[in-house]
This record gives structure tokens, C-alpha cells and sequence, in this order.
């Protein structure tokens, strides 16, 4: 007799199938390309699809940015940075700024993974202080419901629903009910943290 299947898995395999054939779609018009007319074609086209997906953006609104504190290392400062990626929505930052180098530098947006601490994760750590030490100023910044992002807190420091991706899920799925979409606030704090770091002197804007 056969087992009871009591983890169905029909619909991740399905999804599981339309990725794979979208990658395949994908892998194929990129390694066909052969001009530059074909790349630009195939960037714009990206374009649109990025701009389908993730909808209309917010009209921008000031960063109103707030350096909380400082400390030093060896080859660089940290400064403790909030800023307002929409009004009272702030984000928190870390800005890694290198010593020894002269200004304008290079700047580099540091967005985090599933990490519940955020910014704070080791690797993003690592991978932050790697590049100052190498004289890029970077801005790793917390997502939302990561590090001190929490949106459901409990009072305690956590989260009433769970930190990071159960924060995510509920989230996601009330936004879904008013017709947004959870990346879009996502991929927004992403493009208001690069226009923070744009206004940096020790940045170079070009």
C-alpha cells in the first residue's frame, strides 16, 4: 500500500516549474545576444518588467536624516545613522566611513539578507568593513523587520508575530489587501538609502 502523503508538495513544484522555464527563457535571449543593440534592447525590456512587477513608487519625501552617535577603528568611523525612507517610515543605518583616503570616494549600498539581527549579522559586518578598509563609504542599512526594524514589536526588544520573515508573511499579506506590495517598500528603502548616501560629502556623486 502506498504512504499517505501527508506533505503535499504540488504547488511549490509547480512554481518550482515556471522558474525553471523562466530561467531557461532568460539564459536563452541573453547568450544570443551579439550587438549592443541587442543588450539595450533586452535592459529596457528588464525595465519594464521590473516596473510592471514592483508597481508605481512613492513620490519622494525628505530623508530628514539623524546621526545618532560614532565610534572609531582603526581604518574607519561608524556612524549610527537614521533616515526616512517615507514620512515616519525611518530606517537604521550603519555608515562606514574610510580613514587615510581622500574625499570624494566611492560609495556602497549594503542592503542585509535574512539576518534577524539586521545590519548587525556577522557577514554583513565583514563584508561592510572590508570595503571602508579599502576606501569605499558604505551604508548598510536594516530591512524591514530586521535588526531595529521590528513592526510588531512585543515591548521587549522582539516581535509579537516573530522576527524577520514571519514579520515579512504578515505583512506582506495585509499590505496584499490594500493593493501594495510588500518588495516594493523593500526595493524603496534601497533607493532612498543610495540617496542619503548621495548626500555625503565624503561621497563621490558621479
Amino acid at each position: 500500500m502506498d504512504r499517505l502523503n501527508r506533505f503535499p508538495q504540488m504547488m511549490q513544484q509547480y512554481l518550482m516549474r515556471r522558474v525553471r522555464e523562466a530561467e531557461k527563457e532568460a539564459d536563452e535571449r541573453k547568450f544570443s545576444m551579439r550587438t549592443r543593440k541587442d543588450a539595450l534592447a533586452y535592459q529596457e525590456a528588464l525595465r519594464k518588467k521590473m516596473r510592471k512587477v514592483f508597481g508605481p513608487l512613492p513620490r519622494k519625501t525628505p530623508l530628514n536624516p539623524v546621526i545618532t552617535g560614532s565610534f572609531e577603528r582603526d581604518a574607519y568611523t561608524v556612524e549610527k545613522v537614521m533616515f526616512e525612507s517615507r514620512p515616519d517610515f525611518p530606517v537604521t543605518a550603519s555608515l562606514y566611513v574610510p580613514k587615510g583616503y581622500d574625499a570624494p570616494m566611492p560609495g556602497v549600498i549594503a542592503p542585509c539578507g535574512h539576518s534577524g539581527n539586521g545590519k548587525a549579522a556577522d557577514a554583513y559586518q565583514s563584508f561592510a568593513q572590508g570595503l571602508a578598509s579599502k576606501g569605499y563609504v558604505v551604508l548598510s542599512y536594516d530591512p524591514v523587520s530586521q535588526g531595529e526594524r521590528m513592526q510588531y514589536p512585543d515591548g521587549k526588544g522582539g516581535s509579537k508575530i516573530g522576527i524577520c520573515c514571519p514579520e515579512h508573511n504578515h505583512m506582506g499579506s495585509q499590505q496584499g489587501l490594500v493593493g501594495e506590495f510588500f518588495g516594493t517598500w523593500r526595493v524603496w528603502d534601497g533607493i532612498r538609502a543610495l540617496d542619503y548616501l548621495l548626500t555625503r560629502p565624503e561621497v563621490d556623486a558621479t
